[in-house]
């Protein structure tokens, strides 16, 4: 992968990521869901001087001390999450990109704070917080 875009649903918002990614996740935890009123959300990492943004700027606020998660400020959609234990790094939803389909999840991260109705049987990794030296 040498260039991929994505945005946000109305637009207003686009961004580029040069270079493959660092790595692709479900995440289990409860911050997540609250964040994307979803069962768990899908992620890739990236280097921050890898992203290029275009358009309107995303908003963010601190979801916990440290981290901030990031959306467009017109139709809400949800585009990133930062942290202070990765600096360098930026977490871009999957679901963001406009071709999702090419960012095949590697793991899955929080899975001890999964729902019990999520069943996984993709063969993928579990890590009850994030893997080992993360």
């Amino acid at each position: 992968m040498s260039s991929e875009s994505g945005g946000c649903q109305c637009g207003k918002i686009r961004f580029t990521v040069t270079g493959d990614p660092l790595w692709v996740a479900h995440c289990h935890c409860g911050d997540c869901r609250g964040a994307t009123s979803s069962a768990f959300a899908t992620y890739a990492g990236f280097k921050k001087r890898n992203v290029t943004w275009e358009g309107d700027k995303p908003v963010g606020y601190e979801s916990t001390p440290n981290t901030t998660r990031s959306f467009c400020p017109n139709c809400g959609t949800p585009l990133y999450y930062a942290s202070g234990r990765w600096p360098e790094d930026i977490h871009l939803f999957v679901g963001a990109f406009d071709a999702p389909a090419g960012f095949n999840p590697q793991v899955h991260v929080f899975a001890g704070e999964r729902l019990p109705w999520v069943h996984l049987g993709d063969g993928l990794p579990e890590f009850e917080k994030t893997p080992p030296g993360n």
